[in-house]
């Protein structure tokens, strides 16, 4: 009785051996799509947070152009902030005024760079980070390509002038962020794709 119990209890396949039970295939294939849902929703925060960087830089240096171009220094915090309206055909803060066009070569580079890594992003910290990284590198990108005195050759607008610092912009402060985040989260430890390694 017990043998036949087990003989009907037991589905076989064709071949006579015991059928493997499919419940483990359809956990991973679960687990799978939780995952690459996971990963859109990561891939959108990037590029919302790269967005809305790119806005906040586009607008803010149409407003200077409009209305602080070939004016006086608007003084924010007495003379320890101002905006002040200036071209700089350097990198960010200024530096390396002579190599516009590699800058703008860098620039593009990391944007591919971004757009490539983010089919393995699965951080939300990361995530953030990346966005500021290519909101901030499109900014300034963008002055490059449309801005005089040429295509890939336009210097780029800054207008944040700290005392006893460099002028600069936002697209630059989302940079430094993000690279500052990254740095941060590469300390910890904690991978694009989600993972967390110890050294």
């Amino acid at each position: 009785m017990a043998e036949a119990e087990r003989v009907i209890g037991t589905p076989e396949s064709p071949d006579g051996a015991e059928a493997e039970p499919e419940q483990s295939s359809g956990a991973q294939e679960q687990d799978g799509g939780a995952a690459r849902s996971r990963g859109k929703r990561r891939i959108a925060v990037l590029f919302a947070v790269a967005a809305v960087a790119y806005a906040l830089d586009l607008i803010s240096k149409m407003i200077v152009v409009a209305k602080l171009e070939h004016h006086e220094p608007v003084e924010i915090i007495g003379d320890w902030l101002r905006f002040e309206a200036i071209r700089n055909a350097g990198a960010a803060f200024g530096f390396g005024e002579a190599f516009t066009v590699i800058f703008t070569v860098i620039a593009a580079a990391v944007i591919v760079v971004i757009a490539r890594l983010a089919r393995k992003l699965y951080s939300l910290p990361w995530a953030i980070a990346l966005g500021m990284l290519l909101g901030g590198a499109l900014g300034n990108l963008t002055d490059r390509i449309f801005r005089s005195p040429g295509v890939f050759e336009g210097a780029v607008v800054d207008f944040i002038a700290p005392k006893h610092f460099a002028v600069f912009n936002l697209a630059d402060s989302a940079i430094v962020c993000g690279g500052i985040l990254i740095v941060l989260l590469s300390f910890k430890g904690l991978d694009p794709d989600g993972t967390v390694h110890k050294d």
